[in-house]
């Protein structure tokens, strides 16, 4: 299996062809930067978790030099910085039982310049897999490395015959809550912590929690906050939901445009406020 740099890194922790565990992988996760997966992704993680019949894999698209650090981590070269979070990358396939993961190690600035490598090489990944569902980025988040990969992501799935498409598109949150989306417009995604996993598997990223940014405590509040708060009306059908805008119509189409599609989302939570304030006013 090879991609454009030579310093893409394809671990399979089961051992075995490559090849082999990508074309098995049934949910596949796409991600900007190490640890995303885990975040985005955990849904494909925890329904892939010990079943015969399905498999999860993850891509990581950039190499992590631009991490913040602080702490034991402050002094760090960017260099030492990759290295460091290439192996919690794996670590974290390990724990998670992945099929296989996949470092690209692009910048984050060829990433965001479009550049065809980047797509060349997500589109390898997906004529090898050849996914159930895919989980990606939102075109609502407010990462621009982020919404880079979803863009590029998009440009790959579109290369593949309509009827080769993953089945499922599911855009997840991440550096924007997703639960301002219009009920009829926001999937739920319920998951269970599966005992420690769900925090553990963040927690393999020392380099970002001990360096400054508390992502184990973040992911956790924020799935709870949404299996609470999504529903006023009913009990909590789940220890943690994960919020995502479904993207398969978008990524089915070989023409439309992923900017008026996210706007067709905001013009529907600025209709969804509009018509309950003048309800509730009586106007």
């Amino acid at each position: 299996m090879r991609f454009s740099r030579a310093d893409a890194d394809v671990f399979a922790p089961a051992g075995g062809d490559p090849g082999a565990a990508l074309a098995r992988s049934t949910h596949l996760a796409i991600g900007a930067h190490q640890d995303d997966l885990e975040i985005f992704g955990y849904h494909g993680i925890a329904e892939c978790l010990g079943r015969a019949d399905r498999s999860f894999a993850g891509v990581v698209v950039t190499d992590g030099r631009g991490s913040p650090r602080s702490g034991a981590f402050a002094g760090m070269t960017d260099d030492q910085m990759v290295a460091v979070r290439r192996k919690e990358q794996r670590r974290a396939a390990e724990l998670g039982r992945f099929e296989l993961v996949v470092q690209l190690a692009h910048p984050s600035a060829v990433v965001k310049a479009a550049d065809a490598a980047v797509v060349d090489d997500l589109a390898a990944v997906l004529a090898g897999c050849r996914p159930q569902v895919l989980y990606t980025h939102n075109p609502a988040d407010r990462h621009d490395t982020h919404v880079a990969v979803l863009l590029r992501t998009l440009a790959a799935v579109r290369r593949l015959p309509r009827e080769a498409r993953p089945a499922r598109v599911l855009g997840c949150e991440g550096w924007r809550d997703l639960d301002w989306l219009p009920r009829e417009f926001r999937v739920e995604l319920p998951v269970e912590p599966h005992g420690t996993l769900a925090n553990d598997l963040v927690a393999v990223f020392q380099s970002q929690i001990a360096g400054g940014k508390r992502y184990d405590l973040a992911v956790e509040g924020r799935r709870r906050a949404n299996a609470t708060f999504g529903d006023s009306h009913s009990v909590d059908a789940a220890a943690g939901v994960i919020l995502a805008m479904d993207l398969t119509a978008l990524f089915h189409s070989e023409t439309a445009d992923p900017v008026a599609f996210v706007e067709g989302q905001i013009e529907a939570l600025r209709g969804d406020v509009v018509a309950r304030l003048r309800r509730v006013a009586g106007k």
